[in-house]
């Protein structure tokens, strides 16, 4: 029974993660200034600016030895929550040991947990979290804001959450074995332990990367069989009125935040545009216009795989759109075989772009189709902001419309064509735009590789960065 928040695109939104995008990495231009930029590639329409001359860009020097391994990713603060969850256990188990523990108190641990690491998911909860985390002032010290920034690093405590559940049930269940619990108790518990191992197991990273739309059914259908197996357990092991049991109204909340998003779930009429074989540009327009920097999860299938893509809302207009681009089967098969309604459920779900506002000023770091969650934010200009956007012919690729779109919001947006100058050293690109515009953050929307480079990167040499950590 773990998260009930389960969009197929993690990410990241999930939260907060980005669609796809194209190719653009970490290059080999280091200490070489640019040709200058093909301003029109194939078109009349307005010019594109020139790239940013890296060749003379040096990078700050790295923090302490300390900070720097502080801000590993592998110490992130994704892990340090999930570490968090899992210490509070165990100091409550060893504080427990003292005085004996009692199966229902096993029971009961391992439903508060589980509780726990369902609503952290939960997309009304998601959005408050990102309301309290974004609603200090800028004039607050940058070190409480760019901590805060991290609120999107939620999902370490429903990890930590589901897994202290886990080994909770376990000695439950051990408990009862050894007791000489009721023969149906006992199974109902063996075959819930056998359960949440399969969920844990496949929600590993290797398995999780490789084998994604297995791991998202595996993780929503066998987290709605281990609640009814656990409405099962409770029921049959509550010794009077269930009403009376902690553990029932437990259960009851958790069914009705994982029912809630379904309860919400609708099939809705979509236009879509293809600027090119490569990306489509989906419109909505069913009496919804959400915030901008929200997703929304949308799927052809409701039961097989849902899919995340970040909301473009524009000022003044109802509506939005999603850009998708082409990066494997599903993607593919919605540009080349574009549908006229799609199934969408709950609501929009705050990503990662959204603590902006903790700044006084940000640059926008995209690759690709990664435009696609900065773009609301350009749009409404709520923040001051400067954009750093390598792609592979932007106007071929996304047209002329959209490219425009973007130049009138960001004239000064530093705009590398790969397809005329190889992939450039996004590192330098960012940094050089963070100094030159004075920013106080940097927020990457990109592929997993090259958004761990550049947030890394910026982040050991004392840059407050942020991008999509792929944990849905």
């Amino acid at each position: 029974m773990t998260s009930a928040h389960s969009t197929g695109a993690g990410h990241g939104t999930t939260h907060g993660q980005p669609p796809p995008p194209l190719d653009a990495g970490h290059g080999t231009t280091h200490g070489q200034p640019p040709p200058p930029l093909d301003t029109g590639h194939g078109t009349t329409r307005g010019q594109l600016p020139p790239p940013l001359d890296t060749g003379d860009v040096t990078l700050p020097p790295p923090a302490t030895w300390p900070r720097r391994i502080l801000k590993h990713p592998r110490l992130s603060h994704y892990y340090r929550l999930a570490a968090l969850v899992l210490v509070a256990n165990a100091v409550f188990a060893v504080l427990a040991a003292d005085h004996g523990v009692a199966t229902t108190t096993l029971s009961y641990a391992a439903l508060a947990n589980f509780t726990f690491a369902v609503l952290v998911r939960q997309q009304y909860v998601i959005n408050l979290l990102f309301a309290v985390a974004t609603s200090v002032p800028t004039h607050w010290p940058l070190r409480i804001r760019w901590t805060l920034g991290k609120v999107y690093h939620f999902g370490g405590a429903h990890v930590g959450g589901a897994l202290a559940g886990s080994l909770w049930f376990l000695a439950h269940t051990a408990a009862l074995v050894a007791s000489g619990a009721p023969p149906a108790q006992v199974a109902v518990g063996c075959a819930l332990v056998a359960l949440l191992a399969g969920i844990v197991a496949t929600a590993l990273p290797p398995f999780r990367a490789r084998f994604h739309d297995r791991f998202e059914r595996i993780h929503r259908f066998g987290g709605w069989t281990a609640l009814a197996l656990f409405w099962t357990q409770t029921l049959i092991s509550a010794p009077g009125s269930p009403l009376r049991e902690p553990g029932v109204w437990a259960l009851a909340l958790v069914t009705f935040s994982v029912a809630l998003p379904w309860l919400r779930l609708r099939k809705v009429p979509v236009r879509i545009e293809r600027p090119s074989g490569h990306v489509a540009l989906v419109r909505f327009d069913h009496g919804v216009t959400p915030f901008a920097g929200s997703s929304t999860a949308v799927s052809r299938s409701p039961l097989r795989e849902w899919h995340s893509f970040a909301n473009v809302p524009t000022p003044g207009r109802p509506g939005f759109r999603l850009t998708v681009s082409r990066a494997g089967d599903w993607t593919g098969s919605f540009i080349d075989d574009a549908p006229r309604e799609v199934w969408v459920k709950g609501i929009t779900t705050a990503g990662v772009a959204n603590i902006e506002t903790l700044f006084r000023k940000v640059v926008y770091v995209a690759t690709g189709s990664g435009i696609g969650p900065c773009l609301p934010h350009l749009l409404a200009a709520e923040v001051p902001s400067r954009l750093v956007w390598a792609t592979r012919s932007p106007r071929t690729t996304y047209g002329d419309g959209l490219v425009d779109e973007i130049l009138a919001v960001q004239p000064d947006a530093v705009v590398w064509d790969t397809a005329l100058h190889g992939k450039p050293d996004m590192v330098r690109l960012a940094y050089a735009a963070y100094r030159d515009f004075g920013a106080e953050a940097v927020i990457c929307i990109s592929n997993k590789k090259l958004t761990w480079l550049v947030v890394h990167g910026l982040e050991r040499r004392g840059i407050p960065a942020y991008g999509a950590i792929w944990d849905s």
